[in-house]
């Protein structure tokens, strides 16, 4: 198997060093503001809150096994990260149609009401940095980060099959969340 070594040159060594050094940047930017919105509503619902209601939104009622799959973590995450969300009125808790004894996880209205909110603000807050942007450098920014996600998120599913998880593994793997709808 080649290593990082093998797989770079140097002249893409500094290309390299600077892209991961953006993307740390990012991430500490990302998590300073917690990309939150704008408004009263900022820094009001954390990470994993917004991608599980987001992907309640976009997929409708399931259960905590194919929500976990669909995000690429672990059921028991999944489990401790929806009990505030029931807790609070977001999500409700419901019995399978086909087996009672199962339980399915959906988006209350509550819950539809708050991530409309979020996600109202969160998109204002991206019009505000990308202010002065063409749209076509809006979408190629979104292409090309979606595609830095999805092969994140292919590189941990890899790293997953093979018996070994990255460090910190557990919360990252949503690189294949899609956009919320508008």
């Amino acid at each position: 198997m080649p290593t990082s070594q093998d797989m770079t040159t140097d002249p893409d060594t500094g290309l390299l060093d600077a892209l991961q050094h953006q993307v740390a940047v990012f991430a500490r930017r990302a998590e300073q503001t917690r990309l939150g919105g704008v408004g009263q509503v900022r820094n009001s619902m954390d990470r994993a809150a917004y991608l599980l209601l987001n992907r309640l939104d976009q997929e409708g009622p399931m259960g905590v096994k194919a929500l976990a799959a669909g995000m690429g973590i672990d059921s028991s995450t999944v489990t401790r990260q929806v009990a505030p969300l029931v807790d609070t009125g977001l999500v409700k808790r419901t019995s399978h149609p086909e087996d009672g004894r199962a339980v399915v996880l959906q988006l209350s209205p509550r819950g539809q009401a708050r991530l409309d909110e979020v996600r109202s603000s969160r998109r204002e807050l991206m019009a505000q940095v990308t202010d002065g942007w063409t749209e076509e450098e809006r979408d190629a920014f979104c292409t090309l980060l979606t595609r830095f996600n999805s092969a994140l998120s292919a590189r941990q599913s890899a790293a997953g099959a093979e018996g070994g998880t990255e460090p910190g593994a557990e919360g990252a793997a949503t690189g294949s969340e899609a956009p919320p709808a508008s």
